[in-house]
């Protein structure tokens, strides 16, 4: 419980500012297709090393930024646009890894790949979370500015700065790593729950960038405590209860929340107040 504590912690630090920006840049499907994405590499290397960390973290790290890459490959020689293509490769990927795994692996094999094993984070994969974690915030800290800019305007960034493309390019690098680190704790399936979710759920908390990536740490550590301590006391699946802690907290933002919830809409304000 200590180690995947330590584990989830790393990941609430790391995934939900990276989730405000897909959400900002409206990506937020993008991110549960790469989840899938990542699945054939990471059952390549287990069809290589069987369960070994670092084979299965190079497999999916490479599957992932793969299918990014190709991706926007399509969308850019052809009519099809990159929701449409990240659709089609995710499935492909998500049914690829499914038929690589079953051809060696079992049962728990396949479950363990889908939904994670967060109780069997060992220390390797603590050092992995860890140094996805700090490489994520020091990226986020250099291209911070240009991030911000391409969110608000594209357009305005490329007359001014060529660091657009750079910078998108390291987020999507960096959108690839936390699903894989995600991967080792909540699987393919689940991976994507403490990115999307917590900053989803700071919306209705926040107003500026500063306060929805604030807010979204938060939420997604009482995510990860309040779903370990239910998975604890009530003998559930760890992975599946720390997404829906943060699903309940969605929901809670979503009714509570002060900027834009549904109780505060209920309430009239008073004249001339806006």
């Amino acid at each position: 419980m200590r180690r995947a504590l330590a584990g989830c912690l790393a990941l609430s630090v790391s995934a939900p500012p990276v989730g405000v920006f897909l959400m900002l840049r409206r990506m937020s499907l993008m991110s549960d297709a790469m989840s899938h994405a990542i699945l054939p590499g990471a059952a390549v290397g287990f069809l290589v090393a069987g369960l070994s960390l670092p084979a299965m973290t190079l497999g999916g790290l490479v599957a992932g930024l793969a299918v990014a890459g190709l991706a926007g490959a399509v969308t850019r020689t052809t009519a099809l646009r990159e929701d449409a293509s990240l659709a089609a490769f995710y499935l492909m990927s998500l049914a690829g890894g499914v038929m690589l795994v079953s051809a060696r692996g079992s049962q728990i094999d396949l479950l363990h790949f889908l939904f994670g094993s967060v109780l069997a984070l060992d220390d390797a994969a603590l050092t992995l979370l860890g140094g996805i974690a700090t490489v994520t915030l020091a990226v986020l800290a250099l291209i911070y500015r240009p991030l911000v800019m391409e969110c608000v305007d594209p357009l305005f960034l490329r007359t001014v700065s060529r660091a657009g493309g750079p910078a998108h390019f390291a987020f999507l690098g960096l959108v690839v790593i936390n699903l894989v680190g995600g991967f080792q704790a909540l699987g393919t399936l689940l991976a994507v729950g403490l990115m999307l979710l917590p900053a989803v759920a700071a919306r209705f908390w926040a107003r500026d960038l500063g306060g929805l990536i604030a807010a979204s740490v938060l939420i997604a550590v009482l995510a990860s405590l309040s779903g370990l301590s239910l998975s604890y006391h009530l003998d559930l699946p760890s992975g599946p209860a720390i997404v829906l802690a943060a699903g309940a907290l969605y929901l809670a933002s979503m009714l509570a929340g002060p900027q834009g919830g549904l109780l505060r809409r209920l309430v009239r304000g008073r004249h001339l107040e806006a």
